[in-house]
């Protein structure tokens, strides 16, 4: 039984902020295009990650007193107003028609799921009558039907796009260390949950403000009180991460073999060093090693230079199909391991449905004039001894990759990529945000190694132990630690992205169904927790 008292303080019809303020739809609409910036003002490369929560809160506030139809142009200017901000550096080389595409799906499914938020925050306070129920039914079912959409574009369509979640906001926050206890999903969910509740408590007129206060402190004490996952080092590597400083973008011309020297002249100093093995970024090579005697020679000296494995980047050929590779290469024994990337990237690393789209833009389908195969290769190497999981630039985006490491025993992450399409924009730091929180999830480090920046290893804490500087060759020597310990987010998967998103939609029905009988005039007797 809940608190009565509580109970009595609080009238079981809620005065809203919509009654009470009627936003008009063009205040709304403002509202909701300044809250997309304020979103996108929590990422990198400003990195204020407070503005988050704010950021959720005006959307919602935006939505309040409006319907449906309403509610999708609202969303959609907030999508709109967010992702032409966070995705800008789309433009940098290819324009603005990939940028405005991109974005504009993007808003769509935005749009969609803060419309039906805007039905749950209309008629929630209905079915869950009293403020114990508007408080804490509400904000689960909101938070739910935003990770359900997170969750949906991460993977759809065409594999999705696993960029702009809220929980990438919080990279460098105290709320952080929360995704090793719950995953990508959970901290998405955990980060609009509370600013939902915020919103909830501002709409109940009804009780005390020092009350409300009170719960809104508490909810956040109680985030903040829970433990960083300890993380439990099984011993330690010593390894070269190598930052050639090469531009290997999409436009760029150098001559052939270039990039590959670039990286092998920022090695050659490390001759002296007493390494594991020595890393090197996506496309570090421009020549196919496995194919380029020459390319094969200096691979070859570099790894009997330092007397240790290297890890390459390349584009490999088999059969007459294209993969974007990276290769285990050893001195005398060539390739002896290949991860071919399980998650190239639409529209920039194949085209899929070819014939249907270069009609609408075809110089920049012509762009991509060969497609990479999806790698199918396991993405773990053996290092001597040690595992290391492999991710491909996106695919450390990808939840079910990197939890494909982890089972298969990794014990490190080595992030290879490549960021010279984007010059000195916000892509490359939104990318190394994704890779702290991955070293926080999996429990391990996350050696994230660029051809041009941002390069950094993250430890299994999120801290920062070595970085290069942007478009500056050099190299980061560092012992660093393995780890076998399997995380909570890591041992449940996806069930915890299942388990909240199924009951965001489960609120979300019982909202319709109370719709439907209100419109028919079938009487409801709303649900009253007591």
């Amino acid at each position: 039984m809940l608190d009565r008292d509580f109970q009595r303080r609080a009238d079981h019809r809620p005065l809203t902020l919509a009654s009470a303020t009627g936003l008009p739809l063009w205040a709304a609409i403002l509202l909701a295009a300044g809250a997309g910036a304020i979103l996108d003002g929590a990422f990198p490369d400003r990195g204020w990650w407070v503005l988050a929560p704010v950021g959720v809160v005006l959307m919602l506030l935006a939505l309040l007193g409006h319907g449906p139809g309403a509610g999708l142009l609202i969303g959609m200017v907030a999508g709109l107003s967010f992702w032409l901000v966070h995705i800008s550096w789309l433009t940098l080389y290819l324009g603005p028609v990939p940028w405005l595409a991109l974005a504009t799906l993007q808003a769509i499914f935005f749009g969609a799921s803060l419309a039906l938020i805007g039905v749950v925050l209309r008629v929630g306070p209905r079915v869950w009558s009293g403020a114990p129920g508007r408080l804490g039914v509400v904000p689960v079912i909101v938070a739910g039907i935003w990770t359900a959409r997170e969750a949906l574009t991460a993977v759809w369509p065409y594999g999705g796009f696993a960029w702009g979640r809220v929980a990438l906001s919080q990279s460098e926050s105290p709320f952080g260390s929360l995704v090793a206890w719950v995953g990508m999903s959970g901290l998405s969910f955990i980060v609009v949950w509370l600013s939902a509740l915020i919103l909830q408590l501002l709409r109940e007129y009804r009780l005390e403000c020092a009350l409300r206060l009170g719960i809104a402190v508490a909810a956040i004490a109680i985030l903040l009180a829970m433990p960083a996952l300890p993380t439990i080092q099984t011993g330690s590597t010593r390894l070269a991460a190598v930052q050639g400083a090469s531009d290997a973008g999409l436009f760029a011309r150098y001559a052939p073999g270039q990039i590959l020297a670039d990286h092998a002249s920022a090695t050659v100093p490390l001759g002296g060093e007493e390494v594991d093995f020595v890393v090197w970024p996506e496309n570090s090579s421009d020549i196919d090693p496995t194919r380029s005697a020459d390319a094969a020679r200096v691979s070859d000296d570099i790894s009997r230079a330092m007397n240790a494995p290297l890890v390459t980047g390349t584009i490999t050929e088999r059969d007459g199909k294209f993969y974007n590779s990276s290769l285990l290469w050893k001195a005398g024994q060539g390739a002896v391991g290949v991860y071919d990337k399980a998650h190239p990237v639409p529209f920039a690393e194949y085209l899929p449905d070819r014939a249907f789209w270069r009609p609408f833009a075809p110089e920049l389908v012509d762009l991509v004039w060969r497609d990479y195969e999806i790698g199918t290769r396991g993405n773990v190497f053996d290092l001597n001894g040690i595992l290391a999981g492999i991710a491909i630039c996106f695919d450390i985006a990808d939840d079910r990759l990197v939890r494909e490491m982890i089972d298969g025993k990794a014990q490190i992450i080595l992030a290879q990529t490549n960021n010279a399409d984007f010059g000195r924009t916000d892509e490359s730091v939104q990318q190394l945000a994704i890779a702290r929180l991955r070293a926080i999830e999996a429990g391990r480090t996350v050696v994230n190694i660029s051809t041009v920046g941002s390069s950094a290893i993250i430890t299994p804490d999120g801290k920062t132990l070595d970085s290069l500087p942007t478009w500056e060759p050099g190299a980061m020597v560092q012992t660093v630690p393995l780890s076998d310990t399997v995380t909570p987010a890591m041992r449940v998967g996806s069930g915890i992205e299942w388990l909240v998103s199924g009951l965001g939609l489960a609120g979300l029905a019982l909202c319709l169904l109370c719709a439907l009988r209100r419109r028919s005039g079938t009487i409801h007797r709303p649900l009253r927790f007591q």
